[in-house]
Parts: structure tokens; sequence; C-alpha cells
């Protein structure tokens, strides 16, 4: 039995969802966000305690709604 994983992971794996289905690379949504390949990475692994002002800023990137990019977390 796997553990569960964490709402860092599951966001993590949602952004990257979203991403890839865009047909973007994670230094093309670090561009549209203004924010760096690194921390978009650090995201998507759920390694990074996103700030709501920078899910604000993804969630504009991936042209959806905050409540989009956060359902079913």
């Amino acid at each position: 039995m796997s553990p569960r994983l964490s709402i860092l992971e599951r966001f993590g794996n949602h952004v990257r969802e979203m991403r890839k289905s865009q047909g973007l690379s994670q230094e093309a949504l670090a561009d549209k966000c203004g924010l760096d390949r690194t921390y978009i990475s650090g995201i998507e692994r759920g390694k990074r305690n996103v700030a709501l002002c920078n899910v604000e800023v993804i969630a504009r990137a991936l042209g959806v709604s905050i409540s989009e990019l956060m359902r079913g977390l």
C-alpha cells in the first residue's frame, strides 16, 4: 500500500498535468508566470509550499481559474 500523497504532491501533479496538456515545457510555464523554472519544478515534485499569490499567477498562466487549478485536491 502506497502512502497517501500530500496536498503539495497532489497540487504539483495537477499543475504538471495541466502544463503538459497545453504542450508547455516547465521553462515555458515559468516564463509565462515570471517565475524560475526550478521553482516550477519544485512545485511539480511537491517540494514547494506555494504562496497563494503564486497559485494565482500559475492559474492565470495556464488560463484557468484558481478554483479549477485547485479542483480535486
